[in-house]
């Protein structure tokens, strides 16, 4: 430990942080944009500055050091800032209205603390182009303030599709020709200035809720629950399933299910396909719950395709049961999730040449919907989720985070609970035994990770028997359709909300749920119909590419 004196006050500090994690943890006000606990400092917004010796410093990546002296505020501290925020600006087309950022603006919260006249400069970037990357994202570059966190979150999920280049004097920021986007919607939660989005975010989210003769269904997935509160401003990880059920139904669904029963059904298949691949020798076995976890395969790594289960994600499962029990319904699924939007126009998820599900709505999107309607789910009265797709085990609750579909797997499979030790961030391992071998297993979340051990298996392929990978840090918690802003801190409100919830549920197993019981006998009869429903095939993606809309 070391002290530093900031604004006069003494603090004690640990060798290697910043002053503005010191400042932070102490109270002390600095204002930062481009900051995130995911990615390192590079103090591109610049508006950290503190004053250190007479020097104007970034503080962001300035490493404290023993008897320091820091000033966070002075006259001439406000006016440096204010002109580095009003050049921002100028870099930044506002559409406040239309932005993922709505109402939780840092940007324009710092404009009115620093009086900042956010149209002082003409907008450099008013001609930049507008990206579209699949059915997924769009990438509004004439919002971009050139922070570089969408390139280094890339760069870090292994996939390294946006870059930058030099135009007229400035970086911009580009989609790669030669690399292809896998739409984790991470640049969405890490991009300060609000230039990504989901495709057609908030201006055609309505359409779900149109009418045409036919019943609307909607289904929420696990990770939902506990972030559609922070819409609302409730606290992170409150946990309101039954509330978003009762506004759901207010803006026009007809019946409000739970993606966690269909996870029920992922286990149940997920934990059969493990037996049989132990049995055939035919390991690792890897999930495919996550969209762009899969399209990350296909597209870098297609060797390990066979490795995929061929078990369908559990709001296809259950779109596809909904749609056999209520005919000619048109299903929704509430996701955490961008990803998921080009995974429902994926053709081998087809039944009988339909879509399991008609459309995808980001946790985002459906708190605007809400909010247009003046529903606000603090005040709403609870209502239950109905059946029969309404009561899942507290294994399909725990989807929702990283970890949750393989210990679900394991526990079905085998009873037991499996011990997961920390490798290293983002990396767990364990063992298990089933059928009276020891089995080593892996959960990972974060691309860049996967990334790592899949490098590994190329070397080794009995390194591990089972593997677990979610695209998003923290597992869909952490998605990129889920509210933001999204970091460490929140992540672990979330998971524990999302636990809570799960804790609740009296059913622990899949296999001991009554409800997927009566599934199985009266729609999943046979051998046939479950791999209908329930299975699929994957295959080496053509690369898509990317498209400008402006």
């Amino acid at each position: 430990m070391i002290k530093i004196t900031i604004n006069g006050k003494i603090v004690e500090a640990t060798e290697g942080e910043t002053v503005l994690e010191v400042a932070e943890r102490n109270g002390f006000f600095i204002p930062a944009l481009c900051c995130h606990s995911d990615l390192k400092n590079k103090a591109s917004c610049r508006l950290c500055l503190v004053e250190v010796e007479g020097k104007f410093v970034t503080s962001c990546n300035l490493t404290v050091r023993d008897k320091m002296e820091v000033k966070t505020k002075s006259t001439s501290l406000d006016k440096a800032r204010k002109i580095n925020l009003e050049l921002l600006f100028s870099q930044h087309r506002e559409e406040c209205g239309d932005c993922v950022w709505n109402l939780k603006c840092k940007m324009l919260d710092l404009a009115k603390q620093y009086g900042v006249k956010i149209n002082r400069f003409n907008d450099r970037k008013k001609d930049y182009p507008v990206y579209q990357f699949g059915p997924s994202l769009e990438f509004d570059s004439s919002k971009c303030i050139d922070c570089r966190n969408c390139v280094e979150v890339c760069k870090d999920q292994g996939v390294e599709f946006l870059e930058m280049q030099e135009r007229k004097g400035f970086c911009e920021i580009i989609p790669s020709e030669n690399r292809d986007c896998v739409y984790c919607g991470q640049c969405i939660i890490h991009c300060p200035a609000g230039a990504f989005e989901a495709v057609g975010e908030f201006e055609e989210s309505e359409k779900a809720f149109e009418k045409n003769n036919e019943d609307i269904i909607l289904q929420i997935a696990p990770a939902v629950r506990s972030t559609i509160g922070e819409e609302f401003n409730l606290p992170y990880g409150s946990v309101l399933t039954e509330k978003l059920s009762s506004g759901l139904k207010e803006i026009g669904a007809d019946k409000v299910f739970d993606v966690s029963l269909g996870a029920d059904i992922t286990t149940i298949e997920e934990s059969k396909e493990l037996f049989d691949r132990i049995e055939k020798k035919s390991l690792p076995m890897m999930t495919s719950c996550c969209p762009a976890w899969v399209r990350f395969v296909e597209l870098y790594y297609p060797n390990f395709i066979p490795h995929l289960t061929t078990v369908r994600s559990p709001h296809i499962i259950l779109g596809g049961l909904i749609k056999e029990s209520v005919k000619g319904a048109k299903v929704v699924s509430v996701m955490p999730c961008v990803a998921k939007k080009y995974e429902i126009e994926r053709e081998e998820l087809m039944i009988n040449g339909e879509k399991p599900v008609d459309y995808v709505l980001t946790t985002r999107e459906v708190g605007r919907v809400l909010k247009r309607k003046n529903i606000n789910l603090k005040n709403i009265k609870a209502s239950s989720l109905d059946v029969p797709f309404g009561e899942p085990s507290s294994s399909g609750v725990c989807y929702g985070m990283s970890g949750g579909v393989m210990k679900s797997a394991i526990k079905n499979a085998t009873g037991e609970d499996v011990k997961l030790y920390e490798k290293e961030e983002g990396i767990y391992e364990g063992e298990i035994i089933i059928k009276g071998e020891k089995r080593k297993v892996a959960v990972v979340h974060g691309l860049g990770k996967a990334k790592k051990i899949l490098e590994e298996l190329k070397k080794d392929k009995s390194k591990y028997d089972y593997l677990e990978v979610m695209a998003c840090k923290g597992g869909c918690i952490g998605g990129g359709g889920q509210s933001i802003p999204v970091n460490k801190d929140i992540r672990e409100k979330r998971k524990k909300g999302l636990q809570f919830a799960g804790e609740k549920k009296k059913i622990e197993k899949a296999e001991d749920n009554e409800e997927v019981k009566k599934i199985y006998k009266s729609i999943l009869k046979s051998k046939e119909i479950i791999h209908r429903f329930c299975h699929t095939n994957y295959y080496k993606a053509p690369k898509r590419g990317f498209k400008k809309t402006k």
